[in-house]
């Protein structure tokens, strides 16, 4: 079994980058995750001539330490030249894995603890491609991957465990570092996670009447709770990735307000590489 998920994430890593990595771009994110390693080796596997003029950004500190590995030139996000406009670059495209992903491409991210810097790389490139193999699609977040990971400011998590229960998690936790740290996971950034148990969240087709998606019935949508969850004090950032994905805010005119993913890649059972974009 371990053999048959590896190969999928090489065979959907290697597709992904086919397809969206173009020779003449200069600005790549790279994500975190065991199906990001195979991007990058997909990625050093291409000419030196094409691969000597990006730059690439890293989500945290494991996949920096990945592109150094792979002898790929390391950028900062905070480091990104302006524009002709006077604006700060956007990224040509970002890379990134997930832990779960719904029928409208939404994810669940931050089970590795690379949350907010997760986020952030995606919202800054034209466009973020989901790069996961078949365990990972589901038909709504929170059915395979149980858990919301939040990034919480330490201070502040007592309070924001209280504010979760009132909406409805059951029993969030904060994420303990064991077996190998006592005590709490501590992010790159110096914060904790706490991970939220919901019930499976609805995207907007399920809504209705009887059901609006706004925990009075013991049921939220991906948006709704994702909003909700941002607003409580001390929270840094949530592990759903949803609304717009790159192309869709820069038609709208927004600057970095794509999450989501233009396309999700999974490597599948038989070998084959399904493609999941928006309808």
């Amino acid at each position: 079994m371990a053999t048959l998920v590896e190969s999928a994430k090489k065979a959907a890593a290697a597709q992904a980058v086919h397809d969206h990595l173009d020779p003449s771009y200069t600005w790549v994110g790279i994500g975190s995750g065991s199906t990001v390693v195979y991007v990058v080796d997909a990625i050093a596997a291409l000419p030196r001539n094409v691969t000597s003029k990006m730059t690439f950004i890293p989500t945290g500190d494991q996949s920096k330490l990945l592109i150094i590995a792979a002898g790929l030139r390391l950028g900062s996000i905070d480091l990104r030249p302006l524009d002709e406009n006077g604006k700060v670059r956007p990224l040509d495209v970002a890379f990134d894995g997930a832990d779960e992903v719904d029928d409208d491409l939404n994810l669940i991210k931050g089970g590795g603890a690379c949350l907010w810097q997760e986020k952030f790389v995606a919202a800054a490139a034209k466009k973020f491609v989901c790069v996961a193999d078949y365990r990972k699609i589901s038909p709504r977040l929170c059915t395979k991957w149980k858990t919301i990971p939040i990034e919480v400011h330490p201070l502040t998590a007592a309070d924001v465990l209280r504010e979760l229960r009132h909406l409805g998690s059951s029993e969030p936790e904060i994420r303990q570092g064991t077996p190998n740290k006592a005590g709490p996971v501590v992010t790159d950034n110096g914060m904790w996670l706490i991970d939220a148990p919901f019930a499976p969240l609805l995207i907007p087709r399920d809504l209705s009447e009887e059901s609006q998606g706004k925990g009075t019935d013991g049921s939220w949508e991906v948006t709704a709770l994702a909003e909700k969850l941002k607003s409580l004090l001390g929270v840094v950032e949530v592990g759903l990735f949803y609304g717009m994905n790159g192309i869709q805010a820069q038609n709208a005119g927004l600057d970095r307000q794509g999450q989501k993913p233009v396309a999700a890649y999974f490597g599948m059972e038989d070998g084959r590489v399904r493609v999941q974009s928006p309808e």
